[in-house]
Protein backbone atom coordinates (compact mmCIF):
# COMPACT_ATOMS: atom_id res chain seq x y z
CA UNK A 1 0.00 0.00 0.00
CA UNK A 2 1.33 3.21 -1.10
CA UNK A 3 1.64 6.35 1.29
CA UNK A 4 -1.56 8.30 -0.87
CA UNK A 5 -3.61 5.04 -0.86
CA UNK A 6 -3.11 5.18 3.00
CA UNK A 7 -4.17 8.64 3.09
CA UNK A 8 -6.50 8.24 0.87
CA UNK A 9 -8.05 5.94 3.99
CA UNK A 10 -7.48 7.61 6.65
CA UNK A 11 -9.64 10.60 4.67
CA UNK A 12 -12.50 8.06 3.90
CA UNK A 13 -12.32 7.42 7.34
CA UNK A 14 -12.40 10.80 9.29
CA UNK A 15 -15.25 11.67 7.00
CA UNK A 16 -17.18 8.55 7.56
CA UNK A 17 -16.78 9.12 11.79
CA UNK A 18 -17.71 13.05 10.98
CA UNK A 19 -20.94 11.82 9.06
CA UNK A 20 -22.23 9.22 11.52
CA UNK A 21 -21.15 11.47 14.85
CA UNK A 22 -23.77 14.28 12.63
CA UNK A 23 -26.24 11.37 12.06
CA UNK A 24 -26.57 9.74 15.43
CA UNK A 25 -26.45 13.64 17.05
CA UNK A 26 -23.05 12.91 18.49
CA UNK A 27 -21.63 15.89 16.46
CA UNK A 28 -23.31 19.13 15.00
CA UNK A 29 -22.51 19.47 11.38
CA UNK A 30 -22.01 22.93 11.65
CA UNK A 31 -19.50 23.13 14.85
CA UNK A 32 -15.87 23.80 13.17
CA UNK A 33 -14.54 20.31 14.37
CA UNK A 34 -17.04 18.62 11.81
CA UNK A 35 -16.39 20.93 8.84
CA UNK A 36 -12.42 20.49 9.12
CA UNK A 37 -12.86 16.75 9.71
CA UNK A 38 -14.89 17.04 6.20
CA UNK A 39 -12.34 19.81 4.57
CA UNK A 40 -9.48 17.52 6.14
CA UNK A 41 -10.50 13.85 5.52
CA UNK A 42 -11.77 15.26 1.33
CA UNK A 43 -8.30 16.89 0.98
CA UNK A 44 -6.42 13.51 1.60
CA UNK A 45 -8.55 11.77 -0.71
CA UNK A 46 -8.48 14.33 -3.36
CA UNK A 47 -4.43 13.97 -2.97
CA UNK A 48 -4.55 10.38 -3.77
CA UNK A 49 -6.61 11.15 -6.97
CA UNK A 50 -4.75 14.41 -7.88
CA UNK A 51 -1.69 12.67 -7.71
CA UNK A 52 -1.92 8.46 -8.22
CA UNK A 53 -5.70 7.46 -9.64
CA UNK A 54 -7.26 9.86 -10.86
CA UNK A 55 -11.22 9.50 -11.60
CA UNK A 56 -13.01 12.63 -12.14
CA UNK A 57 -16.71 12.27 -10.87
CA UNK A 58 -14.52 11.48 -7.55
CA UNK A 59 -12.19 14.19 -7.99
CA UNK A 60 -15.37 16.84 -8.28
CA UNK A 61 -17.40 15.09 -5.30
CA UNK A 62 -14.15 15.14 -3.16
CA UNK A 63 -13.50 18.81 -4.28
CA UNK A 64 -16.68 19.79 -4.09
CA UNK A 65 -16.76 18.26 -0.37
CA UNK A 66 -13.35 20.33 0.41
CA UNK A 67 -15.22 23.11 -0.96
CA UNK A 68 -18.59 23.50 1.41
CA UNK A 69 -16.24 21.98 4.67
CA UNK A 70 -13.64 25.26 3.27
CA UNK A 71 -16.55 27.51 2.93
CA UNK A 72 -18.55 26.36 5.97
CA UNK A 73 -14.91 26.92 9.03
CA UNK A 74 -14.91 30.52 6.74
CA UNK A 75 -18.12 31.22 8.17
CA UNK A 76 -17.78 29.94 11.79
CA UNK A 77 -14.90 32.09 11.77
CA UNK A 78 -15.96 35.39 10.78
CA UNK A 79 -18.76 34.87 13.39
CA UNK A 80 -15.76 34.77 15.45
CA UNK A 81 -14.85 38.21 14.69
CA UNK A 82 -15.71 40.62 17.21
CA UNK A 83 -18.18 43.59 15.70
CA UNK A 84 -16.56 46.94 15.45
Amino acid sequence: MSLTDAAGLLGVLIILVAYAGAALGRLDAERPISLLCNFLGACLILWGLLTQDFNLSATAMEGSWALVSLVGLVRCGLKRQPQK
